[in-house]
């Protein structure tokens, strides 16, 4: 069976990189049409990718591997990115300035996933193929094609490592936790908390695991632009009203590493037993403290495979072929079902480590 999931209403050597090509949901009704493939292109053709603000250490990886991997390939790239503060504008403004200059295929990380109708209507409008890379573009017609990790099972493989982490410590419940979820402009946000709940929420229902503070619903949980610093405050509030005197902390569900440091940094400041923390992405810091025995999870997601497989896309599409998906039924946008190519994410903990970062020279060298 596969899962029901509405996602979207409700994240080198580039020869190398090129060179690799690289999901449960229930049937839902919506068309899978794309009407948008190019139909061929010149192979020096303008290729654009709009990012978000540089707020973690895969968006920075993935502008410089669009970059040199487009190059590689023989396009010419223009890599932008949103500014933090003015991020929703800036980005509108780059796609349009895209479409003026002709580019042939859009790539759009989306800063906020539903304020880009206007400028990927405008893309398909002169020619051009849009592609949503990593989050889901929503309510338009306009997106052609979808390339992530499987971001639901990212959440799901989250909420199983919190109850595991939480029984390695304590292997009879209930167990404490507290919840926290991404920034709510990112439509991948509520895909990994839905994913995480769909491990967890049976067992909060039984009473085996207690949500100490109450706070559920993932307007509670949402922090907003994925600011350490607003999950840090949220962590000393939570600590204040709920975790006074001996109350016992056992787990919490972190989306990220960013928000994984911040959560153990309001509780080590507070004086107490860090609890078992999930992120992800991988970053170097939160490697370094899943390997020193304080954050318990993350999840790895290779930036280097999301960003070859995208290239990929746009080489089948010079080609005038049809790029490779592997899902036509997962990604409701709300208006269709995009057309998405998923890759496999990887919980990795300290066990695993080694093994999971042994291809990636940077991350296997602090497994050891």
């Amino acid at each position: 069976m596969r899962r029901i999931i509405t996602r979207g209403i409700a994240a080198v050597g580039a020869v190398a990189l090129l060179a690799l090509g690289t999901a449960c949901s229930n049937d839902r009704e919506g068309s899978t049409s794309s009407g948008g493939d190019a139909k061929g292109f010149d192979k020096d053709a303008l290729i654009g990718v709009a990012l978000p603000a540089k707020t973690s250490e895969n968006w920075v990886l993935a502008g410089d591997l669009f970059t040199n991997g487009l190059k590689q390939a023989g396009f010419k790239a223009d890599v932008q990115y949103a500014g933090a503060s003015t991020a929703v504008a800036d980005q509108q403004a780059q796609i349009s300035s895209m479409v003026t200059k002709g580019a042939k295929v859009i790539v759009i990380g989306a800063t906020d996933a539903s304020q880009l109708s206007t400028q990927v209507a405008q893309a398909r409008q002169a020619g051009a193929t849009v592609i949503a890379y990593d989050r889901l573009i929503t309510n338009t017609p306009d997106v052609d094609y979808y390339v992530a990790f499987d971001n639901f099972k990212v959440g799901q493989l989250q909420g199983q490592a919190l109850l595991d982490g939480m029984k390695a410590k304590k292997p009879k419940g209930p167990w404490t936790v507290e919840l926290f979820s991404g920034s709510p402009d990112d439509n991948n946000s509520k895909v990994f908390f839905d994913g995480a709940m769909s491990v967890l929420k049976p067992l909060i229902d039984k009473g085996d695991i207690v949500v100490g503070s109450g706070q559920k619903d993932i307007k509670q949980t949402a922090i907003q632009g994925w600011k350490a610093e607003n999950a840090q405050q949220r962590m000393d509030s939570l600590l204040t009203s709920t975790y006074h005197g001996a109350k016992k902390l056992d787990g919490v569900l972190s989306p990220n590493d960013t928000l994984a440091r911040a959560i153990i940094t309001s509780v080590k400041g507070a004086g107490k037993p860090v609890p078992v923390v999930t992120g992800q992405d991988s970053e170097v810091e939160s490697v370094k403290s899943i390997m020193a025995g304080e954050q318990y999870s993350t999840i790895n997601k290779d930036t280097r495979k999301l960003v070859a497989e995208t290239v990929n896309m746009v080489k089948s599409l010079q080609k005038g072929a049809k790029p490779q998906i592997n899902d036509t039924k997962s990604y409701n946008n709300g208006t269709k079902v995009v057309p998405a190519y998923l890759l496999p994410p990887v919980i990795v903990t300290k066990q695993n480590a080694a093994e999971a970062y042994a291809s990636d020279p940077k991350l296997s060298a602090l497994t050891k």
